[in-house]
């Protein structure tokens, strides 16, 4: 769990930034990419990490700029990458501008759960996390090149 504002950052610009490097590898055909007929396509689930960044935040009191969940997914890659930038970037920032490190203390309710603003950071994490690597597999599936992100992926481990 996170006890400073740095910490968080620290981990979040990491993070974010091999999620940036899954989303700028997306193309608009790709979008379409369902791992079985009736499940959530590669846009969905990349639209869905752009949106529920700030439906989480949002909980905990922080307030920034962001597409609202039912907003309709993209039909441009380049659109979601340039998305998921921004509300990266404006998480990373309100966190660092709307809190101190005392505020990750705060007791905040997020679907009836009552957790510290530090494990509402987390999660934020973990599940943008989670929906990446599902975002890998479709990628392959649409025949697109995975980035790596702990290391190298196929693709670069052969270079």
């Amino acid at each position: 769990m996170f006890q400073t504002l740095d910490s968080f950052a620290k981990v979040w610009d990491f993070e974010s930034e091999a999620t940036q490097r899954v989303m700028n590898n997306l193309t608009d055909e790709s979008l379409h990419q369902e791992v079985a007929p009736g499940n959530w396509t590669l846009g969905k689930i990349a639209w869905h990490i752009v949106t529920s960044t700030h439906y989480i935040a949002a909980q905990t009191g922080l307030n920034f700029e962001a597409p609202a969940p039912d907003t309709p997914v993209p039909t441009s890659a380049q659109t979601i990458a340039e998305r998921y930038r921004g509300v990266s970037d404006a998480l990373l920032q309100a966190v660092k501008t709307q809190w101190t490190n005392e505020d990750l203390k705060t007791i905040s309710d997020f679907l009836g759960k009552q957790q510290t603003n530090a494990f509402f950071l987390m999660l934020i994490l973990n599940h943008q996390n989670h929906h990446r690597g599902q975002m890998t597999v479709l990628m392959r599936q649409a025949g697109l090149k995975v980035p790596g992100i702990y290391g190298p992926s196929k693709e670069e481990w052969g270079q």
